[in-house]
């Protein structure tokens, strides 16, 4: 069965759970994500919003993946993003890609400041 969960949080594989550094969320170490997924009765966690240079990122004996789906972040990161499929089965595969090139992407719009700023 397919749970979907909405976490704010950071993983460090090599940490135990720690206090919030910041309110948005939790820093957390293997021993939370063992806790929860057996709690919950899930086999891993998939999150994202976090940068992961290979695109995913598995953790905690394949408990958790951060996928990231932005390639060349900001435009200087030089990372790739994947995007995680699951079939019916819930195999699950990674598809791996690239920013599209400088010559076909073209340029970022351009924000038309209001005249009431200027």
């Amino acid at each position: 069965m397919f749970h979907p969960v909405v976490l704010s949080v950071h993983a460090l594989p090599s940490l135990p759970s720690l206090p919030p550094a910041r309110p948005a969320g939790y820093v957390f170490g293997g021993d939370v994500v063992t806790k929860f997924n057996h709690t919950n009765n899930v086999n891993f966690i998939c999150r994202a919003h976090q940068l992961v240079m290979e695109g995913f990122k598995w953790m905690f004996d394949e408990q958790l993946v951060t996928v990231w789906s932005a390639p060349n972040y900001c435009y200087r990161c030089g990372n790739v993003a994947a995007i995680l499929e699951l079939d019916e089965h819930l195999e699950r595969s990674f598809k791996i890609f690239d920013a599209a090139p400088q010559d076909v992407r073209g340029a970022p719009a351009k924000k038309v400041t209001p005249d009431y700023f200027l």
